[in-house]
């Protein structure tokens, strides 16, 4: 046994695969099940588990990939977003370094205890904060052109999946995932791996469309074939997807800077959007979270109330309600926090975000409802009656909880 965050992991008895599909709506699935295009999954939850879960807040990816890895939630690990407001170096800064995070990871002490672990992500962003201070293979399918055994543990993952470089916006950056996946399990057998895709196709194409589909089709076939190869899959999500548009398709947007400056005076509040990261073609930086700085003098309880008035919000919270309600770490949240609605996104300054990439209506999250998230394995579990189940909690069903 391995002891993590206050939680206690078996070693693994056989191989354990654990899968973070980015963006996925339980939708997804259900549709891809009734339409035929994943019959092992069907046959899977029908043997297995089915569970829907809820993912952390905020519901973006950095912060429930390592709440994840690391079994806690962000008020544990420190991950508070893609993007952050360092206050002690006085800069927005991505939140991609590992000296960022404050706990360790399952995935570490696994390897550490003696465990072989390999770690395949979509995007490099993640990379350095999913393989820290762990012995193993770690590597993304954005660079896996420049895998060297000294970083990554492997040299040439190109070569080594027998897949061209995919580009960073489509779905086969995910397909690489899972192809590396198969192809490492074939070859060298890891105790434990972890596969983390991008959410490209869900922030584009709604449940049980062609394309999603498509999308769901091929990794049914992989998933399968690494069922095949012997693994205890648990497969969940790190946030889910909504529409963020009106009736005639057009994005609804609360520029919230250019709300504040109107009131405040120009730039005397800061807006810090956590959804923000170098991959931004498919959002334009707008999400359903946002965190408010307010410039001294400025009274938190007026902020909340003239906040809340505006269209499309669902939550408007001081530092410490949030933090407490979302578990999320307070030195690393401003003073309000702005949760909008299922078919709302916030941004800063309409001025600041470029639209022109979208070919299609805006597809976000970040909010509470895109908290609800599959929780899925192909392995009956124990699980005490109504027990909450979280995003979080794939590693302790996959090693502690199989029948």
């Amino acid at each position: 046994m391995i002891d993590v965050n206050g939680r206690r992991y078996a070693l693994p008895r056989n191989p354990v695969v654990v899968v973070c599909v980015d963006g996925c709506e339980p939708a997804y699935l259900d549709r891809a099940v009734e339409s035929g295009a994943m019959p092992w999954l069907g046959a899977a939850r029908a043997r297995g588990t089915s569970l829907v879960g809820d993912c952390v807040m905020p519901s973006f990816t950095n912060p429930n990939n390592l709440s994840i890895v690391t079994g806690a939630p962000p008020s544990v690990h420190g991950i508070s977003g893609n993007y952050f407001w360092d206050p002690q170096a006085g800069v927005e800064v991505m939140m991609n370094d590992p000296k960022y995070l404050r706990a360790e990871t399952i995935l570490a002490r696994l390897a550490g205890a003696g465990a072989t672990v390999a770690v395949v992500t979509a995007k490099d962003k993640l990379r350095r904060l999913l393989g820290h201070q762990m012995k193993g293979i770690c590597f993304s399918s954005e660079k896996a052109n420049e895998t060297t055994q000294a970083e990554h543990g492997i040299a040439d993952a190109l070569a080594f999946v027998g897949r061209p470089l995919p580009s960073v916006y489509s779905a086969d950056l995910s397909e690489f995932v899972f192809a590396a996946g198969v192809r490492l399990m074939e070859t060298r057998r890891p105790d434990v791996m972890y596969l983390s895709t991008t959410d490209y196709v869900q922030h584009k194409h709604a449940p049980g469309t062609p394309a999603a589909d498509a999308f769901y089709r091929m990794m049914d076939g992989y998933l399968a074939r690494l069922d095949g190869l012997g693994a205890t899959i648990a497969l969940t999500a790190d946030h889910g997807m909504n529409a963020k548009t009106d009736a005639a398709g057009r994005p609804q947007v609360v520029y919230l800077q250019d709300v504040l400056d109107a009131w405040l005076g120009a730039g005397r509040a800061r807006v810090i959007l956590p959804i923000t990261d170098p991959y931004v073609v498919h959002h334009g930086a707008l999400g359903s979270f946002a965190t408010v700085y307010l410039p001294e003098g400025a009274r938190v309880e007026d902020a909340i109330e003239r906040l809340a008035r505006l269209p499309g919000m669902e939550a408007v919270l001081d530092r410490k309600e949030a933090c407490r309600r979302f578990e999320l770490p307070d030195d690393r949240i401003g003073d309000v926090v702005v949760v909008s609605g299922r078919h709302t996104v916030v941004g800063t300054s309409a001025a600041r975000h470029d639209l022109s990439g979208l070919d299609a209506p805006l597809r976000s999250h970040g909010g509470l409802s895109e908290q609800r998230v599959p929780v899925v394995l192909n392995r009956p579990t124990r699980l005490p009656p109504g027990a909450r189940v979280r995003n979080f909690d794939a590693f302790d069903l996959a090693l502690n909880r199989v029948a």
